[in-house]
């Protein structure tokens, strides 16, 4: 007989598998795209599907951008941008060729499946916030909708990232969610479920734009910025342990998993932003 030891080891093993299928399965098509606007050429490289980010380089001194939104390049004429939970099929580039002529490129953007996903038997609370609690709703995302309208110029976003914690994948990206009966607003990160205390770190180098230990929604929660408007939003967590305004490194430990604000049970909620479109943070892991 198998003593519980390994069993347990077994499990935690096909769990890790599990994770593994979940992430592999999206981010391993990165696709390459060049295109061409007279005599200049655009490498895009990335998931050119709902929730996909892209990364792409020019010539420094080219302006260019993405349906009307110019975009920030570093040194080397490097860029980002990318497609929300339910971005339209058609998109475009643009380069600026001369002072008055711009030229234009489509390419396509694959659709994403969605799931369902069923939580019933929650607190009416849980499903829909008191009255007396809307103004401090109000204004923790004002302050959320400021920070992630930053365009900063670090270049951290250039990094490959790695994932903030160990745990199952307890909830995907863009599945729309019935609370008690009643459709909500789509999940935009991935739940990855953990004992309390575990530990979580920063995906690449960041900036820290928020460190809140008790919002409405979220609980504890921390925004980093990687630059060229992509942030990363961490929530529910038991312990916060930097600062707003902190350079943090890849793979350093800043918080530990928990279950507060609207929770009902410990993970880390993990999502990421381009601006104001909702990316899916699977497809950013290699």
């Amino acid at each position: 007989m198998y003593s519980n030891f390994y069993i347990n080891k077994f499990f935690k093993n096909i769990f890790i598998i599990f994770i593994i299928f979940i992430i592999a399965e999206k981010s391993f098509a990165k696709d390459p795209l060049i295109l061409k606007f007279d005599n200049i050429i655009v490498n895009l490289q990335g998931n050119f599907i709902q929730g996909g980010l892209v990364k792409g380089n020019v010539f420094p001194d080219k302006v260019i951008k993405f349906e009307d939104k110019i975009l920030l390049k570093d040194a080397n004429g490097k860029f980002v941008f990318g497609f929300g939970r339910n971005y339209k099929e058609d998109s475009y580039l643009e380069v600026k060729i001369s002072e008055k002529k711009w030229l234009k490129k489509s390419f396509k953007i694959k659709k994403q499946t969605y799931n369902t996903q069923y939580i019933n038997g929650l607190q009416k609370k849980m499903v829909t916030p008191p009255k007396s609690f809307y103004d401090r709703i109000k204004k923790e995302n004002k302050s959320i909708e400021l920070i992630r309208n930053l365009n900063t110029d670090v270049n951290f976003i250039f990094q490959e990232f790695i994932l903030p914690t160990k745990g199952i994948v307890s909830g995907v990206f863009g599945s729309q969610r019935i609370l008690n009966g009643k459709p909500r607003r789509p999940h935009y990160g991935i739940d990855i479920a953990a004992p309390k205390g575990t530990p979580v770190i920063a995906p690449i180098d960041s900036i820290v734009r928020m460190a809140e230990k008790d919002l409405y929604f979220t609980g504890g929660t921390i925004i980093l910025d990687h630059g060229h408007g992509v942030t990363s939003v961490y929530s529910h967590l038991s312990l916060i342990n930097i600062n707003v305004g902190d350079k943090v490194i890849k793979g350093q430990k800043i918080a530990e998993v928990g279950s507060t604000g609207r929770s009902t049970g410990p993970h880390l909620d993990w999502r990421v932003n381009w601006f104001n479109q909702r990316l899916d943070p699977a497809l950013l892991i290699n």
